[in-house]
């Protein structure tokens, strides 16, 4: 499994508006360079983050966008939600009706219990904590 580059986009971009000054704004041209996100692609995030509740946008002189909420009140998880949907390893984790093995399938529990490991770990997981933590090197 792999998210799309889309979402990965979207996680550079809060991390990167993270990091800032509470109330600073940065405009989508600064995100991009600082993050080497196409500016095009980088519309389309921004969007889509805003219509989930994650970041404002203004537009003018002293326009640009920051976060709607405190880094630590944002997860990995809301962002890449926020871009590819809820989570999903496999259908027949969150559709009883998505395959005929349903009753008696071994490794649907196995689906169930990766899958419920990976959300907590991206919902516990705060943009606060990543603007905190050592650099790796």
């Amino acid at each position: 499994m792999q998210i799309t580059r889309q979402a990965d986009y979207a996680v550079r971009a809060i991390y990167f508006l993270s990091g800032l000054d509470e109330g600073v704004r940065a405009s989508t041209s600064q995100i991009a360079k600082e993050q080497n996100i196409p500016p095009s692609f980088l519309a389309k995030i921004i969007s889509q983050l805003s219509v989930a509740g994650l970041l404002n946008t203004s537009r003018g002189a002293r326009g640009g966008v920051s976060l709607a909420k405190e880094p630590k009140e944002i997860t990995m998880l809301d962002v890449i939600e926020a871009i590819d949907g809820p989570i999903k390893l496999n259908q027949c984790v969150n559709a009883s009706h998505g395959c005929k093995f349903d009753k008696e399938c071994p490794m649907k529990v196995m689906w169930g219990e990766i899958q419920d490991d990976l959300v907590s770990r991206l919902g516990g997981s705060n943009f606060e904590d990543f603007v905190n933590a050592s650099p790796i090197g």
